[in-house]
């Protein structure tokens, strides 16, 4: 194809009448063939004509230079011809020459819309426009592919029907498949592009694909490692090793780009570990003889262990202290090198710095290596940044969300001084919002060196939810449920949730509304209305009703905690089988004293403290919560209930996460009432595990009742492991261990009306353990749980299992 610009250009040069270029354009099919290879370069596409292209019509003999009178536009059929004179830069009345004439083609030429273009100026002043238009797309096959489907490929590509065909787009897409299958493991994919010229200036564009095989990885090896192993160093990569039980796994395909990874992934692990100077001298990767698998030999240099030795901070604004920031900084002299802990340094220095409000400081750290000592000595220097306010913040991203749903959940405003402490709490409020999949704050200079722009940047996801379902456990047979939740109504933030449900042992109806900003102010404010019942005959002997509703309010106390209240009236009835309380009957006093319906009103408060660093999947910090409720304001019920619990976490490294949690709860009675049961306490199933539900703590040994308690404490301690399965299972593993106890009942329950202990009623308060392992698994039919424990410590009155299964009571 002649270049079109070389073409002009010579035409120029060599004063010629006639600037012009011409392009091939493909009746009926073009074939390449472009070959992936480790760094694939770009395929070229050879078009080769089955049938006369179409030419433009031949202009007359055109003059050199002139005067334009007139502009005829010949050739064109879809587009308008006051379209081609709107991207010519010449209007009638100027005057051209060859220079004239290349610049317009340049311009025509760079719109794509064109096969081929003639530009001529005639001896009558006459200034002919003489074009051939790119073909317009049909539809776009693939050929040949199975391995990725057609939805994937055709995301990728940008080729699309009713789009316009260039020769250029054709060689992007061709790179972009090869790239798509070389990612996905088949490095010897190849993509040939066919056209089939139709009627009416179009084409069809087929893209066949031979896939080839997939790739493998035979073999991972080291040379030059002594301080850790081959097994150990292949568990730090990415990249694995092919294997029959990776069937769901595409890390054990070779990928040129996962290797470059898993060599920054060896020199994390070695300098986390005091090996300062280790750097990775070579990676190979070589077929086998049968081009079924690669071999991926590295070469290493592990050098000499380093600690810390001296650590300095140097800055040029005297508003930031250097004795001060060094107190930051979680090094210290003697410690084992850490590269992480470096950047934590920076990090550090960084929020310190800009919580001072000072956004741009540059921080460089400086390594001095000392091999005699084996000591890295580390200074912090902090370039001069001056303070900084924000100018203007923009939000993008939010397609349904409304902006002041975003916009109110910052803790920063236009006009504040920048302050980096804010951005993270903003960014943490925008994602426990459950609206967005991804939230990205930015800050980038203003329009003076004092200002900054503050760019949010946010990823929608789903956030409504229809449930139809049915589902079972080892406590419950079956469950059917019926939901509607929108977590964001209208875009406004509301939530909205309908739900109804029937189970084996719960049956329930509820609606909720939540308005998280009440009257535009920082407040949420929300109802719900309710029916319930509850079958705890296997547990003990009664059923369980409650109809009622309630208001809710909250409001923050400061950025980390937040006050909520409520009022909730419900009217609650106890239900016992026939007979089971009839004078002989065998029914337990402690159950039959409280058969009947009952009005409870009650008014309450929780206190809730949030100090983790990611509220999704938390790897540092702690939360707690205090919650408290009043009964007897109005109705039949008088009782006072308070439960506080807290969790820890620690993340020791990313797959391995420790948290310490514990809770405790009492009830009791006031103005002569005695607790009823099912404003007890019950623990066990997934709130104690190890034990059934309702399988530890008070009973009556007559009846096998469960009684529940007033009181009760439990701590756990959770080691979150990593089973090996990709991110993308959903699988989450833990192992656990439950300690704790429940009890103290009111002494009308326990004491005969003689003044002594009754004997069929034991409540002993102890103390109850277990330990064992926990599967999460959020599962394409919802979040499903199996539990595998071991009783460490129990009564010979409890019921427990060793084996528990359960499901979410909804899935998508």
């Amino acid at each position: 194809m002649t270049d079109t610009r070389a073409f002009a250009t010579l035409a120029a040069r060599s004063r010629a009448p006639l600037c012009s270029v011409t392009a091939l354009v493909v009746a009926a099919g073009l074939a390449t063939t472009a070959q992936a290879q480790t760094a694939p370069p770009a395929p070229a596409i050879s078009p080769q004509p089955l049938a006369a292209a179409p030419q433009a019509a031949p202009a007359p003999r055109p003059a050199e230079t002139g005067v334009v009178n007139r502009i005829l536009v010949n050739g064109n059929q879809r587009i308008d011809q006051t379209t081609v004179l709107s991207y010519l830069p010449i209007q009638p009345g100027d005057t051209v020459d060859p220079v004239v004439l290349d610049v317009a083609l340049r311009t025509l030429q760079r719109t794509q819309l064109f096969a081929d273009i003639q530009l001529g100026l005639q001896p009558n002043g006459d200034l002919v426009v003489s074009i051939v238009e790119n073909p317009i797309i049909n539809q776009i096959v693939f050929e040949g592919n199975s391995a990725l489907s057609e939805k994937k490929l055709t995301e990728e590509v940008t080729l699309s029907p009713r789009g316009i065909y260039t020769r250029a787009k054709v060689q992007e897409d061709v790179g972009k498949i090869i790239e798509l299958y070389r990612l996905s493991g088949r490095i010897s994919a190849t993509v040939s592009p066919k056209l089939v010229q139709l009627e009416q200036n179009r084409v069809d564009v087929i893209f066949e694909i031979d896939e080839g095989p997939e790739t493998g990885l035979q073999a991972i090896t080291f040379m030059g490692n002594t301080a850790y192993s081959d097994s150990e160093l292949r568990e730090v990569m990415v990249s694995k090793e092919s294997a029959w039980y990776r069937l769901f796994s595409s890390n054990d395909n070779y990928d040129p780009n996962r290797l470059d990874y898993d060599r920054e992934q060896l020199r994390k692990f070695y300098t986390n570990r005091g090996y300062y100077d280790f750097r990775v001298v070579s990676g190979v990767a070589e077929l086998v003889p049968d081009d079924s698998a690669f071999g991926i030999t590295l070469t290493v240099d592990e050098g000499d262990k380093y600690n810390f030795g001296e650590i300095s901070v140097v800055t040029e604004n005297d508003r930031l202290n250097a004795d001060f920031l060094k107190l930051l900084i979680p090094i210290k002299t003697g410690d084992l090198y850490e590269s992480d802990k470096i950047e934590s340094s920076v990090d550090a220095l960084t929020f310190a710095a800009g919580s001072a409000g000072y956004a741009f400081v540059d921080i460089r750290p400086t390594y001095r290596a000392n091999p005699e000592t084996n000591l890295v000595d580390v200074t912090f220097n902090i370039s001069e940044g001056q303070r900084v306010y924000i100018d203007r913040i923009n939000v993008v991203g939010n397609n349904r969300t409304l902006d002041y749903v975003v916009r109110r959940e910052l803790m920063l405003t236009e006009g504040d001084a920048f302050n980096r402490t804010l951005v993270e709490r903003s960014r943490n409020n925008l994602r426990a919002l459950g609206f967005f999949k991804d939230v990205e704050i930015k800050e980038e200079r203003g329009s003076a060196p004092d200002r900054s722009v503050v760019n949010v940047t946010v990823t929608e996801q789903p956030t409504g939810e229809l449930s139809v379902g049915a589902g079972f456990s080892s406590a419950e047979s079956y469950t059917i449920n019926l939901g509607i939740t929108e977590r964001n109504f209208r875009g406004r933030g509301q939530n909205v949730v309908a739900r109804a449900e029937w189970g084996s042992l719960r049956q329930q109806i509820d609606f909720r509304f939540t308005e998280p900003k009440f009257l535009g102010r920082d407040v949420g404010a929300g109802f719900d209305l309710f029916h319930s019942r509850y079958d705890f005959q296997e547990e003990s002997s009664f059923d369980y009703r409650s109809t009622g509703a309630g208001l809710r309010l909250s409001f923050p106390i400061n950025g980390y905690t937040r006050l909520s209240t409520r009022y909730f009236i419900k009217d609650d009835e106890i239900i016992v089988p026939t007979g089971y309380c009839n004078t002989g009957g065998s029914g337990s006093r402690a159950l039959c004293e409280q058969v009947g319906a009952s009005l409870n009103s009650s008014v309450g408060y929780t206190i809730g403290i949030d100090r983790r660093n990611d509220p999704i999947r938390p790897t540092r910090g702690w939360s707690g919560t205090l919650r408290q409720d009043l009964a007897g304001v109005g109705g039949d019920v008088n009782y006072v209930k308070t439960e506080v619990e807290g969790t820890y976490y620690y993340g020791i490294t990313p797959s391995w996460i420790v948290s310490v949690a514990g809770s405790a709860g009492y009830v009791g009675g006031w103005a002569g009432d005695a607790v009823r049961i099912n404003d007890r306490f019950f623990r066990g199933g997934n709130t104690f595990r190890g034990f059934e539900t309702a399988g530890m703590g008070p009973r009556d040994l007559t009846t096998q009742d469960a009684l529940g308690g007033n009181f009760y404490a439990v701590g756990t301690v959770e080691l979150t492991v990593p089973n090996f399965l990709p991110d993308t299972y959903g699988i989450r593993t833990s192992l656990f261990a439950d300690v704790g106890t429940l009890g103290v009942l009111d002494d009308r329950y326990t004491i005969t009306s003689t003044g002594v202990l009754d004997p069929n009623i034991v409540d002993d308060l102890s103390l109850r353990a277990a330990a064992g392992v926990s599967i999460h698994w959020k599962s394409p039919m919802g979040p499903i749980r199996f539990d595998l424990s071991k009783i460490l410590k129990g009564e010979d009155y409890d019921r427990t299992e060793t084996f528990r299964f359960s499901t979410s009571t909804q899935f998508n």
